[in-house]
C-alpha cells in the first residue's frame, strides 16, 4: 500500500530495539492484526465483552442495499477468543532495493518507511497478548474487519438522499483508503480503545512510499501520515450529558495527534498536539475522507433507545392520531420495514414553522419576477419549476415542505427522549437533545470544508438552528 504525501531529510540511526510504544503520549498502545475472520468479532460466550460500536453516519439503521457480513452500517467490536495484537519490536535500516526481500516474511507484521531511492527504514512488530486489533477500510480482503465505502453528502437545501434510508449513494472514485485505519483495544479493564492511521495489508505490511509524509521523531523512532489522513474529533464534554464539539485532529500511523494540514492531502504535516491522545471515548468521530464513523461505548449506548424502544415511540406517536389540520385525515409514521417509499398517511412538515400536515398539492409559490417557468396545477395553486417552497395554510410561512421520517439508528441518539424535533431540511425526526447536539458538530467535507449534517442521511443542515420543533394537530373528536 503506497500512501502519498511528503518527506523530510532524515538521518538514519543504526538498527535498534524499540520500546513497546511509538507514541510517547501513551504507556503501551495496543497495535494489532485484523487477520481473523469477522466471526471472531462476536464470540459465542453468554456475556461477551464489548469494547464499543462503530456507526457510519448517513445511514438510517442499515445500508440501502442491506447489511451483509463485514459491509454494514454498524459494527460491534467484541473481545476476541485469542489476542491478535502486535507491538513495535525492532527497527532496521536497509537499502531500498532490499525492502521487498525484507518484507517477504508474511508471518511478520511490519511498517516500511521509504526515505529515498537508496534507503528505507523497516519497523518489525511482534505479537502482543494484551491487545486486540480491528481494521477498517474499503478493501474486501479478509484482514479488514469493517468494510466501509463512501457516503455522499447532500449540500445546500436538498432533501435527505435516498429518502428514509439516507443511503446517499457512492462516489465514482473512492477517497477512502483500502486499509484506512486500525483500532486497538486492551483486553483487560478498562478496555481502552485507541486509533491509528493505516492498516496492515494481506502481507501484514504497511508501506509508506517515498512521497509519503513521514519523519523521525525526537526519540529516534519513525512516524508518518496517510494520503488523505485519518481525522478524529473527541467531544469536548460528556457526549450524552453535555454534548459539545471538540477540535478535529489528524492521527498518525503511530497514533500521535497533530493539528490539521492546510488541506486534506497537503504534504506538510500539522503541529504535534502533545496534550491530546488517540484514545477513543464515547462520541468520538473518525473521518476517513469519504465516510465518518461514530464510536459509542457500552456505557454510552445504555442512554440510547433500542430498535424495540424506537418502534414503541413510533406506535405511541401514531396512537395519538395526529391529523392534518386542513384535510383532517389521520397521519401515521411508517415502520422501519416500510420506509423505502412515501406512504399516503405520511406526515409532512413546513420547515420554516414546524406545522405538520398530510401531503397536499396546494400552497405553491410563484418564483421571482423574470421567471417564466411557472405552471398551473390541479390543486389550484402555482407550481414553480425550480423551487420547492410552499406556503403553510396555518401561519402563511413560506419554506420547504418535506415528508417526515423517524430516525431508526438508535446509536446516533443522545438520549431516549420523545421524537419531537426534525432536522432541516431533510425531515428526520428524533429527540430534542439529539437534534441540538448534532446541529453543533461540523463534519468534514472535501479537502478542507466542514458542515453540520443530519446523522441519519448526511444532508447539510440549513436554517438558523438546523432543526425545528414539530407542531402536531390532535384529533378533533
Amino acid at each position: 500500500m503506497v500512501l502519498e504525501g511528503s518527506s523530510e531529510a532524515l538521518c538514519p540511526p543504526p538498527s535498534l530495539e524499540l520500546r513497546p510504544s511509538c507514541n510517547k503520549n501513551q504507556p503501551s498502545p495496543p497495535l494489532g492484526s485484523g487477520s481473523q475472520s469477522h466471526d471472531a468479532l462476536c464470540p459465542e460466550d453468554k456475556e461477551p465483552i464489548k469494547y464499543g460500536e462503530l456507526i457510519v453516519l448517513g445511514h438510517n439503521g442499515s445500508l440501502a442495499s442491506g447489511d451483509k457480513g463485514r459491509r454494514r452500517s454498524r459494527l460491534a467490536l467484541y473481545k476476541r477468543p485469542k489476542a491478535n495484537g502486535v507491538r513495535p519490536d525492532v527497527i532496521h535500516n536497509v537499502s531500498t532495493p532490499l525492502v521487498s526481500k525484507a518484507l517477504s516474511n508474511k508471518s511478520q507484521h511490519s511498517i516500511s518507511y521509504t526515505l529515498s531511492r537508496s534507503h528505507s527504514v523497516i519497523v518489525e512488530y511482534t505479537h502482543d497478548p494484551n491487545t486486540d486489533m480491528f481494521q477498517i477500510g474499503r478493501s474486501t480482503e479478509s484482514m479488514i474487519d469493517f468494510v466501509v465505502t463512501d457516503t455522499a453528502s447532500s449540500g445546500g437545501g436538498g432533501q435527505g438522499q435516498g429518502g428514509a434510508n439516507g443511503e446517499g449513494g457512492q462516489s465514482a472514485q473512492s477517497t477512502i483508503s483500502r486499509y484506512a485505519c486500525r483500532i486497538m483495544c486492551e483486553r483487560s479493564a478498562p478496555y481502552t480503545a485507541r486509533i491509528y492511521a493505516a492498516g496492515f495489508d494481506c502481507s501484514k505490511n504497511i508501506f509508506l512510499g517515498e512521497r509519503a509524509a513521514k519523519w523521525r521523531t525526537s526519540d529516534g523512532l519513525m512516524d508518518g501520515l496517510t494520503t488523505n489522513g485519518v481525522l478524529v474529533m473527541h467531544p469536548a464534554g460528556e457526549f450524552v450529558s453535555e454534548p459539545a464539539p471538540g477540535v478535529w485532529r489528524e492521527i498518525s500511523v503511530c497514533g500521535n495527534v497533530f493539528a490539521l494540514r492546510e488541506t486534506r492531502s497537503a504534504q506538510q504535516r500539522g503541529k504535534l498536539v502533545e496534550n491530546e491522545s488517540n484514545m477513543l471515548q464515547d462520541g468520538s468521530l473518525i473521518d476517513l475522507c469519504g465516510a465518518t464513523l461514530l464510536w459509542r461505548t457500552p456505557s454510552g449506548l445504555r442512554h440510547t433507545p433500542t430498535l424495540k424502544q424506537l418502534e414503541s415511540l413510533r406506535q405511541e406517536l401514531n396512537a395519538a392520531r395526529p391529523q392534518c389540520p386542513v384535510g383532517f385525515n389521520t397521519l401515521a409514521f411508517p415502520s422501519l420495514a416500510q420506509r423505502a417509499t412515501i406512504d399516503k398517511k405520511q406526515p409532512w412538515v413546513y420547515m420554516n414553522c414546524g406545522h405538520v400536515h398530510g401531503y397536499h398539492k396546494w400552497g405553491f409559490r410563484k418564483e421571482k419576477a423574470g421567471s417564466s417557468a411557472v405552471a398551473l396545477t390541479g390543486g389550484g395553486g402555482t407550481a414553480p419549476a425550480t423551487t420547492g417552497e410552499r406556503e403553510c395554510p396555518m401561519c402563511r410561512g413560506v419554506g420547504p415542505y418535506v415528508p417526515l421520517w423517524l430516525g431508526f439508528e438508535g446509536g446516533l441518539y443522545l438520549d431516549a427522549g420523545p421524537p419531537t424535533h426534525a432536522f432541516c431540511p431533510c425531515g428526520h425526526v428524533c429527540s430534542e437533545k439529539t437534534v441540538q447536539g448534532w446541529s453543533q458538530i461540523p463534519l468534514p467535507h472535501g479537502t478542507h470544508a466542514f458542515h453540520a449534517a443530519c446523522p441519519f442521511c448526511g444532508t447539510w443542515l440549513t436554517g438558523e438552528q438546523g432543526h425545528i420543533k414539530l407542531i402536531f394537530q390532535g384529533p378533533v373528536d
